[in-house]
């Protein structure tokens, strides 16, 4: 037994209807998973949900301003666990509403609450991919309304907009550490326990986003900054983190130094 500890990926959102399909996918893959929240109650219940997965944990934390998400980072840097991925899930509920029947004031408000914590994580938890055995992988989680403007939601496609953009960015400014950030782009919305009765065939279920999460972290060579999701990624992932660990080439050179 080499005593080390297979890497883990770090989940942000995950306690949201599309986190908790992200959150089953990458613990039926045999990923273990780390799930930070800001809310006790909702990381208790997801706790609950998995209390038969031995590979789950939770961490209590925010990412809503850059004090708060360089404690997460710090206190992640300090998990014996190595770091595999971060996903960034997180998202608000739609806004419906017409943008002209609000203030700037409102709309700035949903700026700083949509898009300000996809900033402060990709600040200081992107980071700490960087260096690695493996490839390391950032992906943020986007869906339909930041290409497509939504009728009745424009607040979202606005804000989802501005999260796709940054994703863009931080796609090219990550090659300089060596990690490989991404959005998954979900192409329709997800279909949930709160909207399956009203749900189209073609919506994608939080599970089936998971999936395409877990090929993207596991076999996926496909470097654009956007990465597509929808109902023709249904297949089952393969073998995320059933590899060897430490990898062969770390077992090999360990005694060499």
């Amino acid at each position: 037994m080499s005593g080390m500890l297979a890497p883990e990926v770090l989940v942000l959102g995950g306690t949201g209807n599309v986190g908790q399909g992200i959150v089953a996918a990458l613990l039926e893959a045999g990923s273990p998973v780390l799930v930070v929240g800001r809310d006790p109650g909702r990381l208790s219940a997801l706790q609950e949900q998995f209390a038969d997965e031995p590979g789950l944990e939770t961490l209590l934390g925010s990412l809503a301003d850059d004090g708060s998400a360089r404690t997460v980072a710090e206190r992640v840097a300090r998990r014996r666990r190595p770091l595999r991925a971060v996903v960034d899930a997180m998202g608000g509920p739609y806004n419906r509403g017409r943008v002209l029947d609000r203030s700037g004031d409102a709309l700035l408000q949903a700026l700083q609450a949509d898009v300000m914590p996809h900033v402060h994580a990709g600040r200081h938890l992107l980071p700490l991919l960087r260096g690695g055995a493996q490839a390391r992988r950032y992906v943020v989680v986007g869906g339909p309304a930041g290409f497509k403007a939504w009728a009745g939601h424009g607040e979202t496609s606005i804000t989802m907009s501005a999260t796709r953009m940054y994703a863009q960015v931080l796609h090219q400014e990550a090659q300089a550490l060596g990690v490989r950030a991404q959005m998954l782009e979900v192409s329709n919305p997800v279909c949930t326990p709160s909207n399956a009765a009203n749900a189209c065939i073609e919506w994608p279920s939080a599970l089936l986003v998971g999936r395409r999460l877990v090929s993207l972290l596991d076999t996926c060579t496909d470097n654009r900054a956007i990465v597509r999701c929808d109902t023709r990624d249904a297949e089952l992932p393969r073998g995320l983190l059933n590899q060897e660990w430490p990898p062969p080439f770390s077992r090999n050179t360990a005694g060499t130094a």
